[in-house]
């Protein structure tokens, strides 16, 4: 029935209101559960025009469209068609349109019809376009992420000591 009015309340001066303004926007700045909705990650691009040399790890997407040369850990790696990679490639989805040379592991790995690989691919389902060109060994695997392989020992590690 009857509405509080704010025009007669009592209220900041315009000195407090300078101070207050501050005071909400230093607020702002540490009160993360008012920020912006969070938008779905844009993936990071590595341009035509980049070379790197060194390790990638990511939990994120990567677009690799120059040359890489290192291992690169992500959770989508898209290799471009006019991108190399040379190292190891781990990711939960690889797709390939450019050129590998090294070991692939990914739970999906889709190679297309301009993929040029060179080294093993580690997967859980694999695709490949026709035109795709690939050299190397191809392996199933329920968890092609796990980097801990076994390996059989050399003869000389299997071969007993003899006791002196």
């Amino acid at each position: 029935m009857f509405s509080k009015s704010k025009i007669n309340e009592p209220g900041p001066k315009a000195a407090d209101k300078d101070n207050a303004k501050g005071a909400d926007a230093a607020k702002a700045g540490t009160d993360y559960k008012n920020a912006a909705p969070k938008a779905k990650p844009v993936a990071s691009l590595l341009s035509s025009d980049l070379l790197i040399t060194g390790n990638l790890k990511t939990s994120g997407d990567i677009n690799v469209e120059g040359q890489v040369d290192g291992d690169i850990r992500a959770h989508l790696l898209t290799v471009g068609e006019g991108a190399t990679v040379k190292g190891e490639v781990i990711a939960d989805d690889v797709v390939i349109n450019g050129r590998i040379v090294g070991r692939v592991r990914g739970l999906k790995v889709r190679l297309t019809s301009t993929a040029r690989v060179e080294g093993d691919i580690i997967h859980k389902t694999i695709a490949i376009e026709s035109g795709a060109h690939f050299e190397g060994s191809v392996q199933r695997q329920d968890d092609p992420l796990a980097t801990g392989t076994k390996t059989m020992p050399t003869t000389a590690e299997a071969a007993p000591k003899a006791k002196a």
